[in-house]
């Protein structure tokens, strides 16, 4: 479309207010996380409270080196020894208690994110969809939510008690000793100052490192789906270097996060190595000198060999934050979309729509679309009665398509209005507005399902399983079928409940439009809008879903773009769309007769019909020449498109 094809992707914050951003971006998991912090901070205090056991030991193992040890008293050995024993398996069962508590909460969240990501996804513009790669949004949607779930269950739990145990660990070395407390103390300040500066620089590689992952899935999905035409046109070594290129560039950021967060490790590594060396040989002069016992000494080394593990976890708990801070800021990039296109405050509502359809000075253009290139749609006005079907025609970009997208909001008009039985379609809520206008696009998409599920999609009150709801659906899958010469679905595999795969890719593109037409018609719209639905299908078949169309448009309303002239046989009137308006309104006959263009149009049509024929060997007439397009200066709807992206 004419919107940006790559979103643009929100750039890392500046320099001064990235730490606050950080705590604040995360804050803002606790709409989904709320329900379960309970179960966090029960799993934080059974963390917290192996960690301060952890602590007691070295007090025990000190009484055990100047009690019975220093005085050869055996007998007083094994009651501390069996203490020990007790406490640490009190501590390895608080251990076990933490994991337990957070692991259903913690899938909880993430699965409340993802319903969440996925409903805002169904409720955006298909102009946001325009602008998204597929691939982006899938990394959200699956790696970045399990990384914010891996980060709350673990990550938080462990970092909060860290912090306090490392707080605690220092008061108690201090309390032991206070010259050797505050070399520890003093010695560990350059770890805090790396932790800053890591964090300066890490943020940045995180979000590029995501972004990148995200369009690497883009890259992998796009292969995958038009492998076809890869192959078809020999072209899967391209792709794979094209591939490469980008995993490439995600390699190198991944390779330069390794870079700051060994960094960030060698402090980690080395300071507390250096403090407690230094503590050794002060603790060891005080020992001789008598200021200090030795059991006081080992339970000054065991308690800070506890201590090593909350120190050494400061650097992967950071990077486990930045990653989750950038992962939760992509999570919100989507939340925080504005949906241009919603449901009034009081929506209308019809009982018994009649089906008139009408277009008011209707006007549209792209979003971010040149202003040189004016409107797409540059006023139109067109009337089409309950009951009436309307064929519409123009030359390729004329804007046929968008004027039929807007009948159903998936794109809002630019000025101007549409109506359906004199309501606004924008005073409808879009849900029961899309019930009484149905489309079937010429690019048929179906959904993994079966056959009846993706013809019955409409008709959501079918699902059920009352004998009288199945009739009604049995009833109304073969009549849809049958007026779309669909029987070959009877003959698949499984008959109707045959999956047919990822977009319904194991059928022919004939057969995907008549499953595409067949869903259109069971949803029994009062307006049925067609975009060419049937131009893969070849013209023997196409005759009959003709013939069977007839009876469902005598009672329905229907607006069809025609791009065959055996299309617009089906309709009542004929609407010639011309520079952006419709320029003439009647009969084909009557067109043919007052409108030059209208000719011109249906030549231009009739020699492609003629083409298609000759490619099935159904026609041996030598096909005519092309016809010379007439001079214009209005541009086409996909220059517009072209320009616009």
């Amino acid at each position: 479309m004419s919107e940006s094809v790559q979103p643009q992707h929100p750039h890392v914050a500046t320099e001064p207010t990235k730490r606050v951003a950080t705590v604040r971006a995360l804050w803002r998991l606790r709409e989904y996380a709320g329900p379960a912090m309970p179960a966090f901070a029960g799993s934080m205090a059974a963390a917290l409270v192996a960690q301060l056991i952890a602590l007691t030991i070295p007090q025990v193992l000190a009484q055990i080196v100047d009690g019975p040890l220093a005085h050869g008293d055996a007998a007083a050995i094994l009651p501390l020894t069996l203490l020990v024993f007790a406490l640490g398996t009190v501590e390895a069962v608080l251990y076990s208690l933490r994991r337990w508590l957070v692991v259903g909460p913690g899938t909880k969240v993430e699965a409340r994110m993802r319903n969440a990501l996925y409903a805002k996804l169904q409720d955006l513009p298909v102009s946001f969809h325009d602008r998204w790669p597929s691939g982006q949004l899938l990394s959200r949607a699956v790696s970045d939510l399990g990384l914010i779930r891996r980060w709350l269950s673990f990550g938080l739990v462990l970092t909060g008690a860290n912090l306090v145990i490392i707080v605690v660990g220092v008061g108690i070395l201090m309390s032991m000793n206070w010259m050797l407390g505050l070399i520890f103390l003093v010695c560990s300040l350059p770890l805090w100052w790396a932790g800053w500066k890591f964090e300066g620089q890490y943020s940045e590689k995180s979000r590029l490192s995501q972004d990148q992952a995200g369009d690497l899935a883009t890259a992998v999905e796009e292969s995958v789906h038009g492998i076809r035409v890869l192959k078809a046109f020999g072209r899967g070594k391209h792709a794979l270097s094209t591939f490469r290129a980008q995993a490439e560039s995600l390699r190198r950021t991944e390779i330069e996060k390794a870079r700051l967060d060994a960094n960030i490790w060698v402090w980690i590594m080395i300071v507390p190595t250096v403090a407690l060396a230094i503590c050794l040989m002060v603790g060891v002069w005080l020992a001789a000198n008598g200021q200090l016992s030795v059991g006081e000494l080992v339970a000054f080394f065991a308690t800070a060999t506890v201590l090593a593990w909350p120190i050494e976890s400061i650097g992967f708990f950071l990077a486990f934050a930045l990653d989750a801070r950038t992962a939760t800021d992509r999570f919100f990039d989507i939340l925080d979309s504005e949906n241009t296109i919603v449901d009034p405050d009081d929506p209308k509502h019809l009982d018994r729509p009649k089906g008139e359809l009408a277009f008011s000075g209707v006007r549209f253009r792209y979003q971010d679309s040149p202003d040189r290139f004016g409107d797409l749609l540059d006023g139109v006005d067109l009337v089409v009665e309950p009951g009436e079907t309307m064929a519409l025609v123009g030359l390729t970009g004329s804007g046929k398509t968008t004027m039929t997208a807007l009948t159903t909001r998936l794109y809002d008009v630019t000025a101007g209005s549409i109506t359906v039985d004199g309501v606004d379609v924008r005073a409808f809520s879009r849900e029961e507005l899309r019930t009484h206008v149905a489309m079937a696009f010429e690019d048929a998409t179906l959904f993994s399902a079966s056959v009846r599920e993706n013809v019955l999609l409409g008709r959501p009150e079918l699902s059920g399983d009352a004998p009288a709801v199945v009739a009604e659906a049995e009833r109304v899958l073969t009549e849809a079928l049958r007026i779309a010469q669909a029987g070959f679905a009877y003959d698949l595999p499984d008959g109707v409940d045959t999956k047919v795969g990822e977009e319904g890719m194991s059928l022919s593109g004939g057969q995907r439009q008549r499953l595409a037409l067949a869903r259109a018609v069971a949803a029994k719209p009062a307006v049925l809008v067609l975009d060419d639905p049937l131009s893969a299908l070849d013209v023997a078949t196409e005759a009959r879903v003709e013939a069977e169309l007839r009876s469902v448009l005598a009672s329905t309303t229907a607006l069809i773009v025609a791009h065959r002239p055996s299309t617009v046989t089906l309709a009542d009137r004929v609407a010639l769309l011309e520079g952006g308006r419709v320029t003439a309104v009647g009969t084909h006959s009557e067109l043919l007769r007052e409108s030059e263009h209208y000719r011109f149009v249906i030549s231009s049509l009739e020699d492609e019909e003629r083409r298609g024929r000759h490619r099935e060997g159904l026609d041996t007439r030598p096909a005519s020449p092309d016809v010379t397009r007439p001079t214009t200066t209005r541009p086409t709807e996909f220059e517009r498109e072209e320009a616009a992206s």
